[in-house]
């Protein structure tokens, strides 16, 4: 029997599993290896909270291209509605937690569809792969090990790196939280301590939110370099525009996107469907660009991409909205320059953009919203670091992630294309750029999927290796 080892089994490997399943001949099973005790949502949708919402509409969020509705019909199945009073309809923001259980009943149905025989889920930490025969030995933390003969990497995001500052003791003192998912980020607060989150895109979004849930009333910081929130949604239908071909230079594109929504907005749309008609091209588009231009995109495009591109639900930004204008939500511009411990309380320093002078906040907790850690050298996973030491991958040369090619094949550190090795989701942002969002994941899901069952079926028998 073939067999498949998937680590990580969040939504990426989840779904990753699902379409070997249904693509790969008999007899092939699918070991899914998950470090936490949750098989299915993963860290991005396993928030407790119902305020936490995804940033895409249920028309949008079905886990398969072929069944669209897959997801809008599931919750409309649910006996709690767990979205509103009225029935769900394409255009719902549904909550985070509510998708990730639908991505477990996805994965429940194919445990009872094809049975312990073909879908093993394995609950541990994968610490070192040994690749030297055949098949392929995976060493988990408890001691056990698993043999395959291909794996995928579906980890996932990895926690936010520290930002720099003069003094790195502070990132172990209490007054800082390094996850916001965490269940100590926000533990032991009064409810008018001030608090900073680092970072303003959508994750410092969900943080407030749950301070505000929690009944807080303090004031809350937000520091980021550039201070951009995310934008809101819209319902406004597109509207029709020449079919002109993307540029594929950034300062070419930035103009063309500006041209476009200035258009849209003169004719009584809205600039959102703009960004949203990218989608389908947006992987086109980046993988067209010169390495010049794709560094260029990071350097000086992106915060404005990110919050124009994943923009907060209705309900959501009528909350935040609500606390900016209170006063108790306050986005600041500018870089963490140090920290200052006094008594219970510290003494966050910043410079900010464009000022000569420093400024500094006074708070109870510094919790990062920054962002996951993407740069693999300094990421303290025992498997990643082992498969880097050993030259079995390598970085993508934007320090994205790890380096794959068109079929999400791992590269080595030689640029040699693996034949059992592979990896998807935010891991290949460097090659895919986005492969954050559910649709976009979908998307390299089944073609992954495609591309492992052909490479299956056309693999010679299997040389035993005595190890």
């Amino acid at each position: 029997m073939t067999t498949i080892a998937v680590i990580g089994a969040g939504f990426s490997g989840t779904l990753l599993s699902l379409h070997l399943l249904r693509r790969c001949p008999a007899p092939t099973r699918v070991v899914l290896i998950e470090r936490s005790s949750k098989f299915g949502p993963g860290l991005a949708f396993s928030t407790g909270n119902p305020n936490h919402i995804l940033n895409v509409p249920a028309g949008r969020m079905s886990a398969f291209h072929e069944r669209p509705d897959d997801f809008l019909n599931w919750l409309c199945e649910q006996p709690d509605q767990p979205c509103a009073e009225e029935a769900p309809t394409a255009g719902t923001f549904a909550p985070r937690r509510t998708f990730g259980a639908y991505v477990r009943s996805l994965l429940n149905e194919e445990i009872k569809r094809s049975g312990s025989d073909r879908l093993r889920l394995v609950h541990a930490d994968t610490v070192e792969l040994d690749r030297s025969g055949h098949p392929l030995r995976i060493s988990l933390a408890d001691g056990r090990a698993i043999d395959a003969d291909y794996l995928a990497l579906a980890v996932g995001n990895f926690p936010p790196e520290p930002l720099p500052a003069a003094n790195a003791a502070f990132y172990d003192s209490a007054f800082y939280r390094p996850d916001p998912w965490a269940s100590d980020a926000l533990t032991e607060l009064q409810p008018d301590d001030p608090v900073l989150l680092l970072g303003t895109g959508l994750t410092a979004v969900d943080a407030v939110i749950s301070l505000l849930d929690n009944g807080h009333t303090g004031p809350v910081w937000a520091l980021s370099r550039r201070g951009l929130l995310p934008r809101h949604h819209a319902s406004a239908p597109p509207i029709a525009t020449e079919p002109a071909p993307y540029p594929t230079s950034v300062t070419a594109l930035t103009k063309f996107l500006r041209k476009e929504a200035e258009r849209a907005l003169a004719a009584g749309g809205a600039w959102q469907p703009v960004i949203d008609a990218l989608r389908p091209f947006t992987v086109d588009i980046w993988q067209a660009m010169p390495l010049a231009e794709r560094r260029r995109f990071l350097q000086h495009l992106r915060p404005w991409w990110d919050v124009h591109r994943h923009r907060m639900a209705p309900q959501v930004a009528s909350r935040i909205d609500a606390a900016r204008s209170s006063g108790q939500f306050r986005p600041l511009v500018g870089r963490v320059r140090d920290y200052a411990i006094e008594g219970s309380r510290v003494q966050v320093i910043y410079q900010p953009r464009g000022q000569a002078g420093q400024a500094s906040v006074e708070v109870a907790r510094v919790i990062s919203c920054a962002g996951p850690g993407a740069d693999y050298d300094r990421i303290a996973d025992p498997l990643i670091q082992g498969l880097l030491r050993d030259g079995v991958v390598r970085p993508d040369p934007l320090r994205l992630g790890l380096d794959v090619s068109a079929n999400c094949a791992l590269l080595d550190r030689n640029g040699a294309v693996s034949r059992r090795l592979f990896a998807m989701g935010p891991v290949t942002k460097g090659a895919f750029w986005e492969m954050t969002a559910v649709p976009d994941i979908r998307r390299q899901a089944e073609r992954l999927a495609d591309y492992m069952a052909g490479v299956v079926k056309a693999a010679p028998p299997r040389l035993e290796t005595v190890r």
